[in-house]
């Protein structure tokens, strides 16, 4: 099982970068979400010149966010800087990426097309976009030269999307893998994992793990809302969600629902999540319980475990490093 770790594009991120390597972690996985945080491009960059090993990737970019042309660039940018070895391109349809600024994800039809455009452009081919066409025009000496050939991961739960992984010959990034997931004919498979490891006398019912795993958690409850899953009904304290989130104006929930994504708890998440929430995360546990969790999601058929730390940053990455006996 690969360990990996992922992140926000905040300002601390790239020196979280340096420590997750030092630690090692397989890959750092960037998100891509304009409107929550930074550049995910420049932060990898800066995390690009200041590590040696470690791989780097937007885990997920949405590819309607930038022309083909431009998202090309970014990773011919980013691979001249690193090498093609260190560098995985995550693409996904746009939770949250696109859910935070009130767009529904981008649909399937659609989604293989995009990643395809910007693969061939890295390849050097010509594609048609807006209806001309275009290429990467690069000289030597101002981008590596063309084909650059990177591995390709895409986000996706369900059966349709994990069949157009499989014929897009792609891995699969999912936070939230689904019982009768079918991985055949994919060799990637990489669960987004959250949590925190307890110290020795702390229970579940401690502030601090509310808060450090708890921006987490509450990520199911608003993607089955915002997807309208009846996986919802199943979430602890799903009543009461429903009711805060039913209480808001619907075109402008989005705004509120997905403030402080992945980093903090925010003021509707407050009012919904308990302990028991809790325990959907894969790895809210001590220490000793990590690898017996890790040889449960092997068997399952997930290949890597990418653990977004949250809270204390540096904490979390230590010890969840050392639980899953990472050698540094």
């Amino acid at each position: 099982m690969k360990i990996s770790a992922a992140f926000p594009p905040v300002p601390e991120t790239p020196d979280h970068i340096v420590l997750a390597e030092e630690l090692g972690y397989e890959t750092a996985w960037v998100y891509d979400t304009p409107a929550l945080q930074l550049d995910v491009w420049m932060i990898l960059a800066l995390a690009a010149v200041r590590t040696q090993r470690i791989r780097l990737g937007p885990g997920v970019l949405i590819p309607s966010l930038r022309h083909p042309m431009t998202t090309a660039s970014a990773i011919a940018t980013l691979v001249g800087l690193v090498g093609p070895e260190r560098v995985i391109i995550g693409a996904g349809t746009g939770f949250t990426g696109r859910r935070a600024m009130g767009q529904k994800p981008l649909r399937w039809a659609e989604f293989p097309q995009m990643v395809a455009d910007t693969q061939a452009l890295l390849r050097g081919e010509i594609v048609e976009v807006d209806g001309r066409a275009a290429r990467m025009l690069h000289w030597p000496g101002q981008a590596v030269e063309r084909p650059i050939e990177v591995p390709w991961i895409v986000a996706v739960n369900g059966p349709r999307g994990l069949a157009a992984a499989a014929e897009m010959g792609c891995g699969v990034f999912t936070s939230r893998p689904r019982p009768d997931a079918d991985y055949t004919g994919i060799d990637d498979v990489i669960l987004l994992g959250f949590g925190t490891i307890l110290d020795d006398e702390e229970t579940i019912e401690s502030p601090r793990v509310l808060d450090t795993a708890g921006p987490g958690v509450s990520v199911a409850y608003h993607a089955f809302l915002e997807q309208r899953d009846a996986r919802l009904s199943t979430l602890p304290n799903a009543d009461r969600f429903a009711e805060v989130t039913g209480d808001r104006d619907p075109d402008t929930l989005h705004l509120s629902l997905h403030e402080g994504h992945l980093t903090q708890l925010n003021a509707i998440d407050r009012q919904v999540l308990t302990p028991e929430s809790l325990r959907i995360a894969p790895f809210v546990c001590h220490a000793s319980e990590v690898p017996e969790r890790i040889e449960r999601l092997a068997a399952a058929g997930i290949t890597e475990v990418a653990f977004q730390p949250m809270g204390n940053i540096e904490r979390e990455l230590q010890t969840f490093a050392a639980a899953a006996e990472l050698q540094g």
